[in-house]
């Protein structure tokens, strides 16, 4: 098991009241565990979490990766787009989740960052980065698109695309970047985009396994 995962997941989740005194203790967890090189990106990046205004983060949360497309945290969307292809894709995931007694709630998606990212931490070191590596293409236009605006989130890519065991194939990236941006200031595309009823899966009922933000707010047990 890989606390590192764990912590990322944290520092590239929803900003919440509750997660304020967790980013610092993000840090020491990745520090300690040792997987990656000490990064004064990430620590500036939780100190920004854990002090600036929290209507302000999430705010800016929002336009970055609910207002983008290309900046998705749908791994999934960046590969199939809203094709049946990704349900499929999803299911797949999800089983793969269940197999290693991982239940996710109705309103959770399996391709969602952070919670792939909580995945990964119960899996053996090695594990993980293979699974990080099929997504490699994906992490590495995120981080190149978040670098590209200035985004303190981008040390969460950096990290990842470090930590995936093979690099970004160079065509599926290009491909990628080849992509135009995405205007998060246009409403009406936005409005397009929200019209789309997404897709649910897992089990219908919440219960079980906990929700992965539940989840997360553990790192603070783990770091005491």
């Amino acid at each position: 098991m890989a606390r590192t995962y764990k912590a990322l997941a944290l520092l590239i989740s929803y900003p919440e009241e509750t997660y304020r005194d967790l980013y610092r203790a993000a840090i020491e967890v990745i520090e300690e565990e040792g997987l990656l090189r000490k990064s004064r990106a990430l620590k500036r990046l939780a100190d920004e979490l854990g002090a600036e205004d929290l209507l302000d983060l999430q705010a800016r949360y929002v336009q970055l990766f609910d207002r983008s497309r290309t900046l998705s945290l749908h791994l999934y969307e960046h590969v199939h787009g809203e094709s049946r292809d990704r349900g499929q894709a999803m299911v797949e995931l999800g089983k793969l989740y269940a197999s290693h007694g991982v239940l996710l709630s109705a309103r959770e998606l399996p391709d969602h960052l952070p919670v792939f990212l909580e995945f990964l931490s119960l899996l053996r070191a090695e594990e993980a980065a293979a699974l990080l590596g099929e997504a490699a293409h994906v992490l590495a236009a995120l981080r190149e698109r978040l670098e590209k605006r200035k985004s303190p989130y981008a040390a969460v890519l950096e990290a990842l695309v470090g930590l995936a065991d093979t690099s970004a194939d160079a065509a599926a990236l290009s491909a990628l970047l080849s992509e135009p941006e995405d205007d998060p200031d246009d409403l009406q595309a936005l409005d397009r985009a929200w019209a789309e009823e997404p897709v649910s899966f897992g089990p219908g009922a919440e219960g079980g396994c906990p929700k992965a933000s539940e989840i997360v707010a553990r790192i603070g047990e783990t770091a005491a």
